[in-house]
């Protein structure tokens, strides 16, 4: 289910919203000042990855809510 294109659309599109706010609220000093550092380049994909793979369990879990349901 966590495959099915609608759940990753929607996992996609969360993350980009969310992932780009929390970089810009943890890391955006640091970006704005300094530019990018190699060595808290490892926190951006996790800060994007983090919102998807949130995304992606609710969504799953209320498939599964529904198909329970049914």
């Amino acid at each position: 289910m966590a495959r099915r294109a609608d759940v990753v659309r929607r996992g996609l599109r969360v993350s980009m919203l969310i992932g780009t706010i929390l970089v810009a609220i943890n890391q955006g000093d640091v970006l704005s000042h300094d530019g990018w550092q190699p060595q808290f380049g490892w926190k951006r994909p996790l800060t994007y990855f983090v919102p998807y793979a949130v995304s992606t369990f609710a969504s799953v879990q209320a498939i599964n809510g529904r198909a329970e349901r049914k």
